[in-house]
């Protein structure tokens, strides 16, 4: 049964990295392409990195319910389709969301048995420095980033997982053990009762079969 996984982190902290090579490494898992209103930066393409959305496309969108969570981050509006969610798990794949805090927190109010995990630097140096090394903010921006990174270290304790992103193949030999764990689930697995169930009744006839040749 494909489940969903929610990957969120402060801005640093490699959740998007680690998303990649899941998604390179595992075929039975798909992306949900996310929503924003901010421009494209870099080589980044329409419907690989976000959906780029005016703020009133993206307005009139969450106006309509098109959105399984939306959020306000660094002053541009993001957001999960749910029509790319159910594009993923309708072709049998487990979805992964690579969001922030706020939107991770709706996506468990509709999918109670989603997988939270949060990706966390392995110190604050360490967030700093990847933030400086991006050569794109300025000192304000960064201050604003790391202000937003203690609000979500906060919010961390509410998710079922935390992986220390320190070495990135570390981390994400970690997401996957916590992706083929949560998956074997019994509670996840259609087959399991049914499986159970036949188990039941075999083990049952042996026994009846057993005391009989008593």
């Amino acid at each position: 049964m494909p489940l969903v996984l929610v990957l969120s982190s402060p801005s640093g902290g490699g959740k998007s990295t680690i998303a990649r090579r899941l998604l390179a490494e595992r075929s039975g898992t798909g992306y949900s392409v996310s929503a924003t209103t901010r421009a494209p930066s870099g080589t980044e393409r329409e419907g690989e990195a976000y959906h780029f959305l005016s703020p009133e496309e993206f307005e009139q969108r969450a106006a309509r319910g098109d959105f399984l969570e939306h959020a306000v981050y660094n002053g541009h509006r993001y957001g999960t389709l749910e029509q790319e969610v159910r594009r993923v798990t309708q072709g049998g794949q487990h979805v992964l969301l690579d969001i922030e805090v706020d939107g991770a927190r709706m996506v468990r109010e509709r999918f109670p048995d989603a997988v939270l995990v949060f990706v966390v630097p392995p110190s604050g140096k360490a967030l700093a420095e990847r933030l400086r090394g991006r050569g794109t903010d300025s000192e304000a921006v960064i201050a604003g980033r790391l202000e937003r990174a203690l609000e979500e270290l906060a919010a961390a304790r509410e998710y079922d997982y935390v992986v220390v992103n320190d070495d990135l193949e570390e981390a994400v030999r970690a997401v996957h053990a916590i992706l083929d764990v949560e998956s074997r689930r019994a509670s996840r697995s259609r087959s399991i009762p049914v499986l159970l169930d036949r188990l039941q009744t075999e083990v049952a006839g042996e026994l009846a079969r057993t005391r009989q040749g008593h």
